[in-house]
């Protein structure tokens, strides 16, 4: 044999051992399919021999033929379990398939939890089963796991209705050798809420008036949703009657109109309002009334500044401390008491404060006159003469009043 000859054999020797020396256990590798039968498949790796792939090791389920899967000329890629024997190794291109999957998963989280990412990145796992915690799920033949805390926004007591279902989630926990992987639809929400929220706040404006939906309620007020964020209604802003309790007018899931009221982006509330979106049922009692009338009330509540009449039902005004009586005096209990009917002049009525002034002196000093005017008695010649004694004595107790 020529010396070039020699060179060239031990050349393509050492190729070949190099070849060898590059492929090693417990990875992935690109193969060739060289034959393919009903229960395995022969693949090429660039060993010293092809190494047969059983038909279990081909699919996850198992197939009813490894020729469902592959076919010859296929390159594939097969995880290397173990090399040598008699059967050359141990290929699997269903572990291989999960290694992939495993590393298109690191890439996401490591995609997500990237503070600069602008887009988060999603798996479809299937829900199986309901196991002590939580929930088992498939992603992509691989076996993970969502805790009952990261299923929703809110705790969820029975999550069986979940099982069957596909959802949208993210991995929160990779750990490939030991096969774990923990995945969140909470988080998900969360970011997807959050940035809604941006969205919202940056839209919203003082005085906008627009749809909501009560999605809770308290002791205090209703939570409405206004377009993906909740805003709060004070128990206050409900309606312009008097609420014991908001669930007295609203119930979860209506809608109604709301005004915004305040909007604070950085500590994300928004202040609501329903009974701003009315008309208030003061203003139209209110013009019933005119300044310089002479009505009649019930004293209902007495204060340090003076006391409250009830004009309506639920519709009161107040005679300051200085109408109650024409001296001075220190307390509107020495002047009036709860339950006395008065006669009052209307001084003022402020629509834009919602407050109505009345005064129980200028109803004495003006108003026999007033009444006097008012009821004045029909010509003596006219009137029986038994009649006109009271007649004088009011005409008389009008001029003593208009006088003082």
């Amino acid at each position: 044999m020529s010396e070039d000859l020699k060179n060239e054999e031990m050349g393509n020797w050492l190729d070949e051992s190099d070849s060898f020396k590059k492929i090693h256990e417990h990875e992935v590798v690109e193969g060739t399919v060289v034959l393919v039968n009903r229960d395995e498949a022969y693949v090429d790796i660039g060993y010293k021999q092809e190494i047969a792939i059983p038909k279990r090791e081909l699919a996850v389920p198992e197939p009813d033929s490894a020729e469902d899967v592959v076919k010859q000329g296929d390159v594939i890629k097969v995880y290397i379990q173990s090399l040598g024997g008699e059967n050359g190794g141990v290929l699997s291109k269903v572990k291989a398939d999960a290694e992939v999957v495993w590393d298109k998963l690191r890439a996401i989280k490591s995609n997500n939890d990237d503070p600069e990412a602008t887009e988060i990145e999603t798996v479809d796992a299937h829900i199986n089963n309901l196991v002590k915690g939580g929930l088992t799920a498939t992603v992509n033949g691989l076996r993970g796991f969502i805790p009952a805390s990261q299923m929703e926004l809110h705790f969820v007591k029975d999550l069986s209705p979940y099982v069957g279902q596909t959802i949208k989630a993210i991995p929160i926990e990779i750990d490939s050798p030991k096969r774990r992987l923990v995945l969140s639809r909470r988080q998900l929400l969360e970011r997807e809420r959050e940035a809604k929220q941006q969205e919202i706040f940056s839209t919203l404006h003082e005085g906008d008036v627009l749809k909501g939906t009560v999605k809770r309620i308290v002791d205090y007020g209703a939570f409405i949703d206004v377009g993906g964020v909740d805003g709060l209604a004070h128990i206050s802003d409900l309606s312009w009657e008097r609420v014991n309790h908001p669930s007295d007018v609203l119930k979860v899931g209506e809608v109604t109109d709301v005004y915004v009221k305040n909007v604070d982006p950085e500590a994300r509330r928004i202040s609501l309002s329903i009974k701003q979106t009315q008309r208030d049922p003061w203003l139209d009692r209110a013009e019933n009334y005119r300044e310089g009338e002479f009505i009649e009330g019930k004293i209902v509540k007495l204060a340090k500044f003076g006391a409250f009449m009830e004009i309506e039902p639920g519709f009161d005004g107040l005679i300051p401390m200085g109408e109650l009586s024409d001296h001075r005096i220190d307390n509107a209990e020495d002047a009036v008491a709860v339950g006395d009917i008065v006669k009052v002049k209307i001084l003022r009525v402020d629509l834009k404060r919602k407050r109505i002034s009345l005064s129980i002196n200028r109803a004495r000093r003006e108003g026999a006159r007033a009444t006097f005017r008012r009821y004045q008695p029909a010509p003596v010649e006219e009137t029986p003469k038994t009649e006109e004694a009271p007649k004088t004595e009011e005409a008389t107790k009008a001029k003593e009043m208009t006088e003082e």
